[in-house]
């Protein structure tokens, strides 16, 4: 069963986020391929910084 949440945005970001829905895509769906992008950047991010300051261990 499916919720619906009402999350209060300005004009100016409905519009934005109307753009970029591709035809036929509801804004749920778009929230949702915008959330699993971010989190994909996200890890690549944590992923880099743990490269260039930490290091891997190697493990046997």
């Amino acid at each position: 069963m499916r919720a619906t949440k009402r999350i209060p945005v300005t004009s100016v970001t409905w519009e934005e986020i109307s753009g970029l829905k591709r035809p036929g895509q509801t804004s749920d769906e778009l929230l949702q391929e915008m959330v699993e992008t971010e989190k994909k950047e996200r890890l690549v991010k944590e992923m880099e910084s743990i490269e260039k300051n930490e290091g891997f261990v190697k493990l046997e």
